[in-house]
């Protein structure tokens, strides 16, 4: 492989998720937005406004996108970055004038110590209402000014397992799992947390829920199931992240090995 190769990222919806093997090692480095035009910030702010109307718990936060990936080495993948807030993604939804906006987003692949993988479904409030996922979450950028790096990932991956499962586990505990391309050229990094049994973290995870309720919080994840395979996904029932049949087939060869 040669250096500096870049990785294709099809903007297509339809776009099926694939791994990028081999990834040991990430390179994150921050460039400038693309400049938009008076029409697309017009029609971003559009389409905002219905989005809102339709689901007022949308919040137009700041969030990472991926201006591309290229491989450094065999084993090194850059990522190209930059700050903007979630309305930029409803760009990519417009015929006359879209923009390919890639999502960057964590994952954390929960083992239980009997072979099986956790999967949660995304509440009604979410982004993804009723799709089975990971548990992971868009990245989020650090202050002005700083950085982000593979220890960002570690922090915002680990916030993400406990914040959605209930399940607290140290970001330098986690693995670089893999990384993934996916819907919309979506660039998805995968962490692995060591595992637990399942009985400890659907315990948790009902914690969790009992506590978000009583706040008068709709929790992330509606549901949390344990697979051992992409198989299984079906008997779950509803839809999935279009990644998650492609980690869950890696989390069987995996057990299998």
């Amino acid at each position: 492989m040669q250096p500096d190769l870049e990785v294709e990222l099809p903007t297509s919806p339809q776009t099926p998720a694939r791994e990028l093997p081999g990834v040991r090692n990430l390179l994150l480095t921050e460039v400038d937005p693309p400049p938009l035009r008076e029409a697309q910030t017009a029609a971003m702010n559009r389409r905002w406004a219905e989005a809102v109307e339709a689901n007022p718990a949308l919040f137009d936060g700041p969030t990472v996108v991926c201006a591309g990936v290229s491989w450094k080495d065999p084993e090194t993948l850059l990522l190209t970055w930059y700050r903007a807030t979630y309305r930029l993604f409803l760009l990519r939804q417009d015929p006359e004038h879209g923009l390919p906006v890639r999502s960057l987003f964590v994952s954390v692949a929960q083992p239980t110590d009997d072979g099986r993988l956790l999967v949660g479904r995304g509440a009604s409030s979410t982004s993804h209402p009723g799709a089975w996922q990971l548990p992971g979450g868009t990245m989020e950028p650090a202050g002005t000014g700083v950085a982000l790096d593979t220890a960002c990932l570690l922090r915002h991956a680990a916030r993400e397992l406990a914040e959605e499962v209930g399940h607290v586990v140290a970001p330098e505990d986690l693995e670089l799992w893999t990384v993934t391309r996916g819907h919309n050229g979506s660039v998805g990094v995968h962490f692995r947390a060591p595992a637990r049994p399942a009985d400890a973290l659907t315990e948790q995870y009902a914690r969790l829920v009992a506590d978000e309720v009583a706040r008068g919080r709709t929790p992330e994840l509606d549901r949390i199931a344990f697979i051992r395979s992409h198989a299984e996904l079906e008997e779950l029932g509803g839809t999935c992240a279009n990644v998650l049949p492609v980690l869950a087939a890696r989390h069987a060869v995996s057990m299998s090995s």
